[in-house]
């Protein structure tokens, strides 16, 4: 079997193209850019007081930088600047849908880092995410409602708002741990990735993916327990929005409410840790958006006993698992499937492996 059989039965668009290189030159720069860019970066943030304190909320012991959303950001970024330019993006409708995600993610990133710094109110917060979600549907690349009623119009518009706003806030709220959220961002992207790269019309989502993708795991190199950086509020954000986005970029037509299983059994963990952290704030009584505490998913197995180290892999398999039956569930071949999740299991355990030998 040659190289292009071999790629055709992964289920790559147009294996004797040039567009599966493009793909992974954008993974290698971002990886590259974002692993590089940390130390410096890190150094600076420190110097300046761009770190969170140590607090009965948090569980780092000492001041953390807190700007490594910006690192991850330029990563992104850099690698698709060089990859068009390497390889120009010459269908319009893919470069407009990848410039009106950057503008939607550049926001959250700037809103992200005030927040990070100064803080900010909720409903600013909230706002912009709202607005960054309506820049898809403005663009035509959000969810579709098909149902055949007068306000399917409607209906597309407050379903997008509501995916990409939720998953831009449950990748946030994730990211209470070390390693936990960049993980969980790395493993889903890959697996959106492996389902994009089979149709020529989600090239965009294809190549954001792969950007973000190997952001995450350059990142990573310095989140893993015990990490010298953190992605904070501009790093979630950006992951979520992207994630959101991609997920449903070219392809999300919503006839049945069944639709849209896959997008969330891809990002399962995320949605159910957000729902119960929502559910029993609100039993509780308390306002479940502005409401600090110790009540997620990862606090739960921290009190267990469990150290930040196997919380975190526990997790990362769990997200594995979803994202493996998600792609069951959008017909990829066995073979993508286990040539997907084989490939994250590599490039995570030669990561921490790194990590952990780094100290």
């Amino acid at each position: 079997m040659d190289v292009y059989s071999f790629l055709q039965s992964l289920g790559i668009a147009n294996p004797r193209g040039s567009g599966w290189l493009a793909v992974i030159l954008t993974f290698g720069l971002a990886w590259a850019v974002t692993r590089c860019l940390m130390p410096t970066l890190r150094s600076f943030a420190l110097e300046v007081g761009w770190a969170d304190q140590p607090n009965a909320r948090r569980l780092n012991q000492e001041p953390l930088p807190n700007a490594g959303g910006l690192a991850i950001y330029t990563g992104v970024v850099a690698a698709l600047v060089l990859a068009t330019l390497l390889r120009p993006i010459v269908i319009e409708g893919v470069l407009a849908q990848v410039l009106t995600i950057l503008l939607g993610g550049s926001v959250l990133v700037l809103v992200g880092f005030i927040d990070d710094q100064f803080g900010l109110p909720a409903y600013v917060r909230l706002s912009v995410q709202i607005i960054a979600a309506l820049l898809l549907v403005a663009s035509g690349a959000g969810i579709k409602a098909t149902f055949g009623t007068p306000i399917d119009v409607q209906l597309s518009m407050l379903l997008t708002v509501l995916w990409v706003v939720g998953i831009t806030n449950a990748i946030n709220l994730m990211d209470g741990m070390d390693g936990l959220a960049a993980g969980v961002s790395f493993i889903t992207a890959m697996s959106l990735l492996a389902v994009s790269a089979q149709f020529p019309s989600r090239a965009a989502a294809t190549l954001l993916l792969a950007a973000l993708g190997g952001s995450a795991l350059g990142f990573l190199r310095h989140n893993f327990h015990p990490s010298h950086i953190i992605m904070g509020d501009a790093g979630a954000y950006f992951f979520g929005y992207v994630l959101a986005a991609s997920s449903i970029l070219g392809s999300l037509k919503v006839t049945t409410v069944f639709a849209l299983v896959p997008p969330v059994v891809f990002l399962l963990l995320p949605v159910l840790d957000t729902t119960q952290v929502f559910v029993r704030r609100l039993i509780n009584g308390k306002n479940p958006l502005t409401t600090p505490g110790k009540d997620h998913l990862h606090h739960r197995l921290l009190a267990f006993g469990f150290s930040q180290r196997y919380v975190a892999l526990i997790l990362w398999g769990i997200t594995l698992v979803s994202n493996w039956l998600a792609m069951k569930l959008q017909e990829m071949t066995p073979r993508v499937i286990y040539a997907t999740t084989g490939g994250i299991i590599l490039l995570l355990g030669i990561t921490v492996l790194q990590r952990i030998r780094a100290k």
